[in-house]
């Protein structure tokens, strides 16, 4: 890795952050503001207990929306975003076209790729670490 890539990691590490948290937080706060909506939905899909999994998954977009833009116990969001974004794939875009696939995609390979590497120094955590 060349001195540039490592000066600009962390920030790169940021701006992941804040693209993935900004993209939760707001369909998290959509599912709790419309949990009906969001409940009535899930049954559509044949989720089970779709009044309890629908607020499980509008509270863990939006809590952890909050988590992985703050990098504050990020670890745990990361995977369960991650774990989000393949239930999404299966049970609405399989089958369909690449283009209503796309940004759930990218959400899963971003939040395993958070998952992976970590915060960065701009996080909650990395202050948590080095005191």
């Amino acid at each position: 890795m060349t001195n540039t890539e490592n000066k600009y990691s962390d920030l790169a590490l940021l701006l992941l952050r804040i693209g993935v948290g900004i993209i939760f937080i707001v369909a998290g706060w959509g599912k709790l503001t419309g949990i009906e909506g969001t409940i009535g939905f899930f049954d559509g899909l044949g989720i089970p207990m779709p009044g309890i999994m629908a607020w499980i998954v509008a509270i863990v977009e939006f809590f952890g929306g909050i988590m992985v833009l703050l990098g504050a116990y990020a670890k745990i969001p990361y995977l369960l975003l991650a774990i989000i974004m393949v239930v999404a794939l299966f049970t609405t875009k399989l089958g369909g076209e690449f283009s209503a696939a796309r940004l759930d995609l990218m959400l899963l390979f971003a939040s395993l790729a958070l998952f992976m590497l970590g915060s960065g120094r701009y996080s909650v955590d990395y202050k948590l670490d080095n005191r």
